[in-house]
């Protein structure tokens, strides 16, 4: 099988292409320039595994959550390239995809969601590429993060490096290693896609949307 997998939900930009058990991938800190270095950044990577786009077999996105731009741009240019190609799409959660690039079978997903909270949820690994869902993905102050039963958990994402010490206070009891300097790539997502795509469901672009999981990104003068 062969995917094309695109991500765009943070400041970093990646695209990675996986060919049967081989994945090629580029990432670039794109800060705010991700529509202008998206496509491009395909081109490249399929140029270099010398293949049109029409001889994949389906594009994966990070779908969230992440920033509202990031996300949209991703998930756009999914649209676009399968509405060109008929190719099918899947949203892959970018929570599940830093918990992907761990080796560890507990995992602690925290991404910093800006304006002081955290992108939370924990998985248990099932297989090389499945995860069990422990604790649904959220939005939250890093301080009310969800309780979570057992130890040997890992902590993994950008909302550990910004909150490390708020977090490690709350899951102390639970915590075996935070890990540092981790974000959702691009690589992870075409791993997670596989699946879902052999089975073929929810794979048509128009269902192709992303997952947001805050309301509002802004508050009025008179809630602040």
């Amino acid at each position: 099988m062969k995917i094309l997998a695109l991500e765009t939900s943070t400041e970093f930009c990646s695209v990675a292409l996986y060919l049967n058990g081989k994945t090629l991938h580029q990432e670039i800190l794109a800060q705010r320039r991700h529509s202008e270095m998206l496509l491009p950044m395909v081109q490249k990577i399929l140029a270099e595994a010398e293949l049109a786009l029409t001889q994949i077999d389906g594009i994966a996105f990070g779908a969230g959550p992440g920033s509202f731009t990031g996300l949209r741009i991703a998930c756009g240019v999914a649209q676009g390239l399968s509405y060109a190609t008929n190719l099918p799409v899947v949203g892959i959660s970018t929570l599940e995809a830093v918990a992907q690039h761990a080796k560890e079978q507990k995992i602690i997903v925290a991404l910093d969601a800006r304006m002081g909270e955290i992108y939370h949820a924990a998985y248990q690994r099932l297989t090389d590429d499945s995860w069990k869902v422990i604790s649904l993905p959220t939005l939250c102050l890093p301080q009310h993060a969800p309780v979570l039963t057992g130890n040997k958990w890992h902590g993994y994402g950008s909302g550990f490096d910004v909150y490390h010490q708020t977090l490690l206070s709350l899951y102390h009891e639970n915590m075996h290693q935070i890990h540092f300097g981790y974000h959702p790539h691009a690589r992870e997502i075409a791993q997670l896609a596989i699946t879902k795509l052999i089975d073929g469901s929810n794979t048509e672009s128009v269902k192709a949307t992303p997952v947001y999981i805050r309301n509002k990104v802004a508050l009025k003068e008179n809630e602040r």
